[in-house]
């Protein structure tokens, strides 16, 4: 069917369809890169989210098969490489990558997975210090968690036989690499808790890559190390490995060999030690001897002449009593001193002291007080004339003394002050300085 042809007419199911199958049979497999944003990782454990850069983004997904290789865990924001085969989704009619592979972009994924399990065990504390066990001083027997045909267990095993050939060794041979390897050597390792009655616990193998070792950076072994009441010891790989096994293990040793000569004292060492304090031993007891001797010279002298036995004896109670009688002199110094200080203290406490200062207190108040209350009444009697003085001068009868009048009207007594408001013939009361007089008004001028 040619659908370029005129009045071809597709579904919209059709043309979603047919750019799907173009875009399959023709991007396999592609490479990008870009940055995660939008991620979501639902229940059914399909990753979606979108890989952008600066001009464009494309939607991506991993399902659950592909995902749960992952080694890393994604985050918004992360610089990321994906590797997967464009596909159409048609619900959205949006394209979109099927990752079946990613690496963080700038480091490998693997190295990416270590560092973000080291962080995150070791926000839970268990690499504290505080839960390390300590090693036994001299183990009976020693547990190894290794491969039983590596190089790792015949460097021990040579070690062991070299420094202290009597110590006894038990094998537990698991896989250390590999799909699986992980939780076999955790397994392993409750096992010899459970069942195994040794002092201590060598986990490791020899070197190799980040791949190679990364059965001992998984999260099952480092919990599976911390449950262990037996003390472990890792030793993993070369000096310059570190791996999350290292961490939370009690003890880390650079290698296989490093780790049997923590486990084992050397036999040369320990009969060093042993000479040495036998030595000192011997040093010892010569010397508490030979204090015994000249004790028992002394005290032989003094049978021969018991007198100077006495003389000792009475110069050394003499001594004696001096000093308890200067010690008695003294301390009743310091009691006499003490005494009288307390005697001091308690007379500025006495009630007799203190009513006496109340009293003095009082009759001081006293004084004060009629000083302030005399001074008080002298201020409001000068205060009282001022204001009687300048009442005076205000006052209506000094103005009626000099000869003045109040005019009032009779019928109500409001005062008049203006002649144009009387009628003829009104009645007025006129008030004097002494007395008052009714008037008749005969004439008026405004």
């Amino acid at each position: 069917m040619d659908i370029f042809a005129e009045k071809t007419i597709l579904t919209v199911s059709r043309l979603t369809a047919l750019i799907r199958e173009v875009l399959e049979d023709n991007f396999t497999q592609v490479w990008v890169e870009g940055e995660v944003s939008n991620l979501s990782v639902p229940s059914s454990g399909h990753i979606y989210f979108t890989l952008k850069d600066a001009g464009a983004q494309v939607r991506c997904v991993m399902f659950k098969s592909s995902a749960k290789n992952l080694k890393f865990r994604l985050s918004d924001g992360m610089g990321l490489i994906v590797r997967g085969r464009i596909s159409v989704y048609d619900q959205r009619g949006e394209y979109q990558i099927i990752c079946e592979y990613m690496e963080p972009a700038g480091i490998g994924a693997l190295q990416m997975a270590f560092v973000q399990l080291k962080e995150r065990l070791a926000r839970e504390g268990l690499f504290d210090e505080t839960h390390k066990r300590p090693m036994p001083r001299f183990p009976k027997r020693v547990g190894v968690v290794t491969s039983p045909t590596g190089a790792a267990i015949h460097d021990i095993l040579n070690v062991l036989k070299r420094r202290f050939a009597s110590l006894e060794v038990l094998l537990y041979p698991v896989r250390v690499q590999g799909d699986g390897a992980a939780r076999e050597i955790a397994a392993a390792i409750a096992d010899m808790n459970r069942l195994a009655e040794v002092d201590v616990l060598i986990v490791g193998r020899g070197g190799g890559s980040l791949e190679d070792l990364w059965a001992f950076n998984e999260e099952v072994l480092a919990r599976a190390i911390r449950r262990s009441r037996i003390p472990v010891i890792s030793a993993v790989g070369h000096e310059t490995d570190w791996t999350i096994c290292d961490f939370a293990a009690d003890l880390r040793a650079p290698t296989p060999s490093a780790a049997a000569e923590l486990v084992s004292a050397s036999a040369g060492e320990l009969r060093s030690q042993v000479e040495s304090l036998a030595h000192r031993l011997r040093l010892g007891i010569e010397s508490c001897l030979a204090a015994r001797e000249s004790r028992l010279a002394m005290l032989r002298r003094a049978l021969h002449d018991p007198t100077t036995l006495v003389g000792h004896l009475a110069q050394r109670v003499d001594d004696l009593a001096g000093r308890l009688a200067l010690g008695l002199e003294n301390g009743l110094i310091r009691r006499r001193e003490q005494f009288n200080r307390l005697e001091q203290s308690l007379s500025f406490k006495s009630p007799i002291h203190l009513i006496s200062t109340g009293r003095q207190e009082l009759h001081r108040l006293e004084i004060d007080g009629n000083r302030l209350l005399q001074s008080k009444l002298e201020g409001l009697k000068l205060a009282f004339g001022e204001q009687a003085a300048r009442l005076e001068v205000l006052s209506p009868l000094s103005t009626l003394a000099r000869g003045y009048a109040i005019a009032r009207r009779d019928e109500d007594g409001t005062v008049v002050t203006d002649a144009a408001r009387l009628a003829v013939n009104e009645r007025l009361r006129l008030n004097f300085h002494r007395g008052t007089a009714t008037c008749r008004v005969e004439d008026r001028e405004a």
